[in-house]
């Protein structure tokens, strides 16, 4: 079954608790926390305090996207906020695997995070570390972007060598998911879907949700 990561990017921050709270009360898998600098991405958003203080509201994998850049100086406190899941950008940093490993070591899960532009081949030497590999489907920073049909292909070529060795990696897609956009990921290969708007703005998020996690799998497969 696919799994949902609701982004919180598209709650109300002045209600993020209440916010939370809905994606849990509507069947979310995992709570999508998206956390931007200003520099890696134009936008600023929040930071570990936020995530300290969402963290005893619920019960959800807090799955954490960090754009920033430096993320290794980061990681602990936001091993120390409570993420479960911490993903962070090929582009952002040249120590990539010591940013990944000090995920791991802290007890949460790792993962990678790839730009619309950036060849799969920049992670593709460290699969074996991660727990889930982001796609971007658009240039991150802003939220309601037009989803890049392109990026299929780098999904599709990442299952199949994920597949080839054997390994156990999720393959997360965030940017303009939609019902359309969600199923054409799932059928490429991906099997988590972090979306913000398409699911905030559903009238009933929780039949939004039930509808994407019974996406079928691959054409063919």
């Amino acid at each position: 079954m696919t799994k949902i990561s609701p982004s919180m990017l598209s709650a109300d921050a002045a209600r993020l608790g209440e916010g939370l709270a809905r994606l849990e009360a509507c069947g979310a898998d995992w709570a999508h926390i998206d956390v931007m600098d200003g520099v890696f991405v134009p936008n600023i958003t929040i930071g570990q305090h936020v995530v300290r203080s969402l963290r005893p509201l619920s019960d959800l994998p807090f799955d954490v996207h960090l754009m920033i850049v430096n993320p290794l100086k980061h990681v602990p406190d936001f091993l120390d906020a409570g993420s479960d899941l911490i993903t962070v950008h090929v582009e952002t940093t040249e120590n990539l695997e010591d940013s990944l490993a000090a995920i791991r070591d802290g007890g949460a899960k790792a993962g990678a995070s790839i730009n619309p532009g950036t060849p799969l081949d920049a992670v593709l030497p460290y699969l074996e570390m991660l727990d889930l590999l982001l796609v971007m489907t658009v240039q991150p920073g802003f939220g309601g972007q037009a989803f890049q049909p392109h990026c299929l292909e780098k999904i599709s070529h990442a299952r199949r060598v994920i597949e080839e060795r054997s390994l156990e990696v999720e393959i997360s897609v965030d940017g303009g998911i939609n019902r359309d956009t969600g199923r054409r990921c799932v059928e490429a290969g991906a099997t988590v879907l972090a979306a913000g708007s398409a699911l905030f703005g559903a009238e009933d998020m929780a039949a939004e949700i039930e509808l994407w996690r019974g996406f079928g799998g691959r054409e063919g497969a």
